[in-house]
């Protein structure tokens, strides 16, 4: 039997995968920008992400695509997103893919 949460969990990062930094063309779980999803029982997540940098162009706009696209999910009632610094995000937490996409190897 399929759990509900890691279900909607599949659905939250194919949404997530929906949302470019507009100067970098990998989406933003790719790029390793998304530290934690949480999900409660009654369809409430709270994302914890970051940027690449505090001076991102993209800082501005980044949180509300996040909120936008994760609001759109089935199941999802509230959505919260938290900017967080910590870890500094780095070229490592991107994926093997967004590396290769990106010429990182």
């Amino acid at each position: 039997m399929s759990d509900p949460k890691e279900n909607l969990r599949e659905s939250i990062v194919g949404a997530l995968q929906n949302v470019y930094d507009p100067e970098i063309p990998v989406n933003i779980h790719e790029l390793g920008l998304i530290y934690d999803v949480r999900i409660t029982d009654e369809g409430n997540v709270e994302v914890d992400m970051t940027l690449t940098s505090p001076a991102c162009p993209a800082a501005q706009s980044l949180p509300g695509d996040v909120q936008r696209e994760v609001s759109k999910v089935p199941g999802v009632n509230e959505v919260l997103v938290e900017v967080v610094w910590e870890p500094a995000w780095n070229p490592e937490m991107m994926t093997e893919e967004a590396k290769l996409n990106l010429g990182f190897m």
